[in-house]
């Protein structure tokens, strides 16, 4: 299994990206499928997803874990995410800021979530929806949630078996590694 560490800054500073390629407001479904997609592409690429949340089907397709609990969960459980995206509102969201900083955010990630947006971002959330379930990593929980294994994705993406072996490898290394700052 691949762990790989969230950064709840930098996925807010992707989110408030994309938000501001739509006037700064998008339907939260819509901006949680767009990161989603952002991350799966990263992940097949590079190994590496830009946000590092946990990827999980569930019935209206696949979608990040904690980007989805800090959406309906509200401030409490959030250090970060709130400085740049708003408590949603008529199911959407929007940004805090006008002009939010994304220092967080490499060039390459920036690229991932623009190309994301010019496929993907001119869809609502219905149609993202039935898009996100054509994926093969997708399962119906039947009304529940699956977590979706990043080994799996990179499998049915064909990424060979010896680079899955280097990523996971690399994952743990971090994994590791922020356990000592913050345990």
């Amino acid at each position: 299994m691949i762990r790989f560490v969230f950064n709840e800054r930098k996925t807010a500073q992707a989110a408030a990206y994309l938000l501001s390629l739509h006037k700064g407001t998008l339907n939260y479904m819509v901006l949680i499928k767009l990161l989603y997609l952002a991350d799966r592409k990263s992940l097949i690429e590079t190994g590496v997803p830009i946000t590092g949340d946990k990827m999980v089907s569930m019935p209206h397709g696949p979608v990040l874990s904690l980007v989805l609990d800090l959406i309906n969960m509200g401030k409490e459980d959030s250090r970060d995410w709130f400085d740049y995206i708003s408590e949603p509102e008529k199911y959407e969201v929007s940004l805090q800021k006008e002009s939010p900083d994304n220092d967080e955010l490499s060039k390459f990630e920036i690229g991932v979530l623009d190309d994301i947006d010019k496929k993907f971002g001119h869809l609502n959330q219905w149609q993202l929806r039935d898009f996100t379930h054509t994926l093969p990593e997708w399962e119906d929980p039947n009304g529940s949630s699956y977590p979706i294994q990043p080994d799996n994705l990179l499998q049915v993406a064909s990424i060979p078996p010896n680079e899955i072996k280097r990523i996971s490898e690399q994952a743990e290394e971090l994994w590791f590694l922020d356990s000592l700052k913050t345990g």
